[in-house]
C-alpha cells in the first residue's frame, strides 16, 4: 500500500505532517516524530511578535531613565533578532542532518518587516520549504478588507522574490471573500496554502477579572471548518492544499483527503496522546484504504470535493433547519 504524496513539490512518505508547535522545537522530538511515521515536519514558528515584545520590554525599562542610550537600544534590537535567528538556523541545520523527511521552516509574521532577509537565511540553513503563518486580526476599524489583503500579498511577494525553495501560506478563515482570496494567493506563485491556522482565543476569569486562554488545543469538532473549505477549494486553486485544525484521528485524515487535501497537519492530537499516536493514525488510514480497495492516496483524493460532487450545494448550505425537522423536544 502506497501512502506517499507530493506536497510543495516534495515527496512525502505519508500525508501526515506534524504542524508547527513546541513538539517540533527540539531535535529529540523531531527524531521521534520521524520514527513514528510522519511524512514531514514543520518546525516551531519563530514569532515576529515575540522578538518585538522582547525589545519592547527593554524600551519600557529605558523610558524611566533621564537620558536613555539610543545606541544601547539599537544594539539590543540587533542582538535580540540575531540570537533568535541563530537558534532557529541551528535547529534547521541539525534537523536536516539527522532526519530524512522534509523539514519545513515556519515564520509567524504580521508585517513585512525584515522577514524577506530572514527567509533567505532559512533557505541557506537547509530548509526544504517555508511556511508563512500569517494572521492579521481584522479588528482595526480603519482598515478595509482590500488593505488587509494587500498587506498579506506584499509580504508573500517579498518572501517569494527572495527564496527559491517552496512556500506555503497558512491562513485564517477571517476573510469576507475567503474563496477569492485563497485563489489570489494560489496564483501569486506560492506552492501551497494551509487551511487554517489556529490562534489565541480569549476567555474571562470572572472572579479575578483576568483574560485567560480558551480552548488552547483544537477539538475534533473543529474539523468541520477546514473540511468545508477544503471541499470547496479543491480543484479550483493553483497550488497544493493542506488541512490543519481538528485532525484528531485516522478518520479525520481520510476525510480531509477525500475533500481534496494533498496532506494533513496534526498537532493537538499528539499533545493529547503522544507523538507515537501518528502510528495509530497511519494504521487507521491503511485499514480504511484496504477496506475500500484503495492502493494509493491518489485513488481517493478529492473524491468527495465539491467539484466532484453530484450535489455541490451541500457544501455551501448555511441553514440547518432540516436537521431539526420532525424532532421533538421537551422544553419543560
Amino acid at each position: 500500500m502506497d501512502l506517499s504524496v507530493n506536497y510543495l513539490g516534495l515527496k512525502l512518505k505519508s500525508p501526515i505532517v506534524v504542524g508547527s508547535s513546541s513538539l517540533t522545537s527540539s531535535l529529540d522530538n523531531l527524531k521521534k516524530i520521524e520514527n513514528s511515521g510522519a511524512g514531514a515536519v514543520v518546525l516551531k514558528s519563530i514569532f515576529e511578535e515575540e522578538i518585538y515584545n522582547e525589545y519592547q520590554s527593554i524600551l519600557e525599562k529605558e523610558k524611566d531613565l533621564e537620558f536613555p542610550d539610543v545606541r544601547f537600544l539599537d544594539y539590543y534590537d540587533y542582538k535580540i533578532k540575531d540570537d533568535n535567528i541563530k537558534k532557529y538556523l541551528t535547529l534547521i541545520s541539525e534537523a536536516k542532518s539527522a532526519l530524512t523527511i522534509p523539514v519545513i521552516a515556519s515564520i509567524n509574521c504580521v508585517s513585512s518587516w525584515e522577514w524577506s532577509f530572514f527567509a533567505k537565511k532559512l533557505e541557506e540553513a537547509g530548509a526544504d520549504a517555508i511556511e508563512l503563518n500569517m494572521f492579521i486580526l481584522p479588528s482595526d476599524f480603519s482598515q478595509t478588507c482590500s488593505k488587509i489583503e494587500d498587506t498579506y500579498m506584499d509580504l508573500i511577494e517579498k518572501i517569494k522574490s527572495t527564496v527559491k525553495i517552496p512556500i506555503a501560506v497558512k491562513l485564517s478563515y477571517y476573510f469576507a471573500d475567503l474563496a477569492a482570496f485563497v485563489k489570489r494567493v494560489s496564483e501569486s506563485g506560492v506552492q501551497g496554502v494551509v487551511l487554517f491556522n489556529r490562534f489565541f482565543h480569549p476567555d474571562f476569569d470572572i472572579d479575578n477579572f483576568k483574560i485567560i486562554p480558551s480552548n488552547v488545543l483544537s477539538r475534533s469538532s473543529d474539523l468541520a471548518i477546514s473540511l468545508r473549505w477544503m471541499s470547496i477549494l479543491s480543484g479550483r486553486v493553483g497550488c497544493d492544499l493542506i488541512a490543519s485544525t481538528g485532525v484528531h484521528d485516522g478518520a479525520s485524515v481520510v476525510k480531509e483527503i477525500l475533500a481534496g487535501a494533498d496532506a494533513v497537519q496534526v498537532v493537538s492530537s499528539l499533545y493529547k496522546h503522544g507523538v507515537n499516536y501518528i502510528e495509530d493514525m497511519t494504521e487507521d488510514l491503511k485499514t480504511w484504504m484496504s477496506k475500500h480497495d484503495f492502493d494509493k492516496i491518489d485513488d481517493f483524493k478529492g473524491k468527495m470535493s465539491q467539484i466532484n460532487s453530484p450535489n455541490p450545494a451541500e457544501y455551501e448550505r448555511v441553514q440547518f433547519m432540516r436537521y431539526f425537522e420532525g424532532k421533538k423536544y421537551d422544553l419543560g
